[in-house]
């Protein structure tokens, strides 16, 4: 491995910690996603020696680039770069098509406007109590007495989603146990979330301004009644990665490499 540059891109987010590690044709050589835990920089440490592990690469011989909510606690990091610009560049690396990604995280989603460079011209993110983030469903979720995994599918059951108008986690918890007191269906009280949290991004993304096809990211992108309501509520095809959850270490891969 000797005279070859590698670039390491960590994602540390509210709720996983990722790690890509690319060569110099930006062919990933690792990849690695897991748990938060209590601690960022010992999730860093963590994602770093699984990468060194799978790769053979020694990972803190190479350039590091972190991003994300916990991108200042990693400890040997060349340079930390936000999120919004680290999407932008993994997701046009993988798809030049794509002016317009939606990145759903644990704690907030962001929509962003991709320049044919790969990087963001505008963007707007929701606030942490929303209805727009991947906490959101796991209080839903909770309350259906479902896994996380399971509500997607369930939703997609539903003939006749219920109406829920609280665009706050907290309110919308409340709202949810009214329904479920009204009689309501699990399938459709699901499919109510998951309108809910596709019309709070749809508002954004209006504001960002809509483009074709739109791109999805982040670990709610594996639901498959979020991308189904996105798409309705956008009026458009849904383009999402192989690994959704990996494009914003990927970019900065892409940058630490540069």
């Amino acid at each position: 491995m000797g005279g070859h540059t590698f670039g390491i891109g960590l994602d540390i987010g509210s709720t996983t910690a990722k790690g890509v590690l690319i060569d110099e044709t930006r062919k990933i050589l690792a990849q690695h996603i897991q748990s938060m835990g209590a601690s960022a920089a010992a999730a860093g440490r963590e994602v770093l020696g699984v990468l060194t592990e799978v790769s053979g690469v020694q990972a803190s011989d190479h350039k590091i680039v972190g991003t994300g909510y916990g991108r200042a606690m990693i400890e040997k990091s060349s340079e930390n770069v936000t999120e919004i610009t680290c999407h932008s560049i993994g997701v046009n690396s993988l798809n030049p098509d794509i002016r317009m990604l939606v990145d759903v995280g644990g704690q907030d989603s962001k929509v962003i406007r991709i320049s044919s460079g790969g990087r963001p011209t505008d963007f707007e993110i929701n606030d942490k109590c929303s209805a727009g983030t991947g906490r959101f469903l796991e209080v839903m979720a909770h309350v259906l007495e479902v896994s996380i995994n399971e509500l997607g599918p369930l939703a997609l059951q539903s003939e006749s989603p219920s109406k829920i108008s609280s665009t706050c986690t907290v309110f919308a918890e409340s709202e949810v146990v009214g329904r479920i007191g009204s009689g309501d269906s699990p399938a459709d009280i699901a499919a109510g979330v998951h309108m809910a949290m596709a019309s709070k991004i749809g508002t954004l993304a209006k504001r960002v301004g809509i483009i074709k096809p739109v791109g999805l990211t982040g670990g709610v992108a594996l639901n498959p009644a979020f991308r189904h309501y996105l798409s309705e509520n956008l009026e458009a095809e849904i383009w999402i990665p192989e690994l959704p959850q990996l494009t914003g270490a990927l970019g900065a891969a892409i940058l630490a490499l540069q």
